[in-house]
């Protein structure tokens, strides 16, 4: 099995998509130095077949069944045997190049965007950050694929390179000039399908942003009765998307067409011109073998070559956008600082001093939460609210100035604010999956901590409702999964009843300001 990156996924360059690329393949250079050398050997494997064909030809025509024609075939048995194996294992590192490059460039973009808060949203449409995830981080995970095929390829193309001109330089110089000018014309079309490439996802962005902005606003939509109208908008940017599929499908078509007739032009002219050399006796016919083995040979170094720039076309395409999100700044403190609090700064990070126990003070409504007790805080307008938890909390240092102990939260450490000020919402965040898993999810193993943690939370009910404790499966919200039946059910309901009324009577009797 094949193991996908793990870890802090690191701090990329981010003043090029290019430079974004080849810091993730120096991130991942075993592996990919494991693939290029098996399609090395594979792609040189190749290579010597015709050579061999050539010889074992002129052997059997001058000797008939001789010991240097066994040899040759037992050689071009051998060769063949290392081709095989060379392309199985190959397989296994290009896969794995792809899993790391496609991987590891999900969890930079996961990794950053749950450190900079509500800003992501603010600078960019949701539909443009799920995007990169879901389609460019696997442009980038197949420009990693390929790309060890294509080393190899050129090695071969070296190799063989010496051979011909060895055997017949006019042959070899024909041979050798005339693919690169094949490829030269294949190029001329990368440009207009990289084009179209950018436009094409673009637009896909645009709709999963129409598509995200709908759905959460769902029921205002319809309370307004505006479903038709989005339901509009959404047809008509999904008939762009179509549109601009179409024109990168007809470009893309038109190069995979070329990417035949080309070089199967070119392979012609070769035995044409190979076969005037067998008659004069300039070439023996082993060699004429050889040199038309070798051309159509060269022609998978040639869709090696176009298949790789196809794919780093749409990789640097995928990788401006990935740079754009990994670009946006936190609303609260740098990432750094967010790393710091979560426990995943670099080791050079020094941990900020204890401070005393103070008043955590907000200087634009006045509120002031004293250490030891309970503040309840009432407000007719819920925004003004939740905006005063942004501010405790310091998820956003533009919002305003908050002091804990006389000294504003801008000044202190983000670790430190984080573990003196915890903001929790009302709605449980937890995915489906066993409870120890969705509450460890660090996996540290510390069953006492999450007890504490659930105590805490006020949530040890329900673990009561789960016979299997911390084993048990919860559903999205933290639901009782399905297959507890009703009687689990029942005693959700029951634990979920009793815990609201304790919250009700203990934020009753421990109130002691309003605002």
């Amino acid at each position: 099995m094949l193991d996908v990156p793990r870890g802090h996924p690191g701090h990329p360059p981010l003043t090029r998509p290019v430079a974004l690329l080849g810091w993730l393949a120096r991130r991942e250079a075993g592996v990919l130095a494991f693939a290029v050398a098996l399609g090395i050997v594979e792609s040189v494997s190749l290579a010597a077949v015709p050579y061999l064909l050539g010889v074992a030809l002129d052997a059997g025509l001058a000797n008939g069944l001789s010991p240097d024609l066994l040899r040759t075939c037992a050689l071009l048995l051998l060769v063949g045997l290392v081709g095989a194996g060379a392309s199985a294992l190959g397989h296994v590192g290009e896969i794995g190049a792809w899993l790391h490059g496609a991987f590891r460039t999900s969890r930079l973009v996961g990794h950053h965007v749950t450190r900079t808060g509500d800003a992501i949203s603010d600078e960019l449409p949701t539909g443009e950050v799920v995007s990169t995830v879901a389609t460019d981080a696997f442009h980038i995970g197949n420009m990693m694929e390929v790309f060890p095929r294509f080393v190899g390829s050129v090695v071969a193309y070296v190799v063989v390179a010496a051979v011909v001109l060895q055997q017949s330089v006019p042959l070899g110089l024909v041979i050798l000039v005339g693919l690169p000018l094949t490829t030269t014309v294949l190029a001329v079309m990368v440009r207009p399908l990289h084009t179209r490439q950018a436009a094409h996802r673009e637009a896909s962005g645009r709709l999963t942003t129409l598509g995200s902005d709908t759905v959460s606003g769902l029921r205002v939509l319809r309370g307004i009765g505006g479903e038709d109208v989005f339901a509009a908008r959404y047809a008509e940017q999904s008939q762009r998307v179509r549109a601009a599929g179409v024109g990168v499908a007809s470009t893309s078509a038109i190069l995979q067409a070329l990417q035949v007739l080309l070089p199967g032009l070119f392979v012609a002219g070769v035995v044409w011109f190979g076969a005037h050399l067998a008659l004069r006796g300039q070439i023996t016919a082993g060699q004429l073998v050889a040199f038309y083995g070798y051309t159509a040979f060269l022609a998978e170094p040639l869709r090696a070559a176009t298949q790789f720039v196809q794919m780093f076309t749409r990789a640097r395409v995928g990788a401006r956008k990935v740079v754009a999100v990994l670009r946006v700044q936190p609303a609260a403190g740098s990432v750094a600082e967010s790393e710091a609090a979560d426990g995943e700064a670099d080791a050079a990070a020094v941990a900020a001093p204890a401070r005393p126990a103070g008043d955590l003070v907000d200087l634009a409504s006045g509120v002031r939460i004293r250490p030891g007790r309970t503040t309840a805080i009432v407000s007719p307008r819920p925004d003004d609210s939740a905006a005063l938890a942004t501010r405790l909390g310091r998820f956003d240092d533009a919002a305003g100035v908050v002091t804990l102990d006389g000294t504003p939260l801008t000044k202190l450490p983000l670790a430190e604010v984080r573990r003196r000020v915890v903001v929790a919402g009302a709605t449980p965040q937890l995915f489906t999956g066993r409870l120890r898993e969705e509450l460890d999810v660090r996996d540290r193993g510390d069953e006492a901590a999450l007890y504490r943690a659930l105590e805490v939370a006020d949530a040890h009910d329900v673990l009561d409702s789960m016979p299997e404790g911390l084993d048990g499966p919860a559903a999205r919200r933290a639901r009782p999964a399905a297959e507890g039946g009703q009687a689990s059910a029942r005693r959700w309901r029951r634990s979920a009843f009793s815990s609201f009324l304790r919250s009700r009577s203990s934020t009753a009797g421990d109130r002691t300001g309003q605002t």
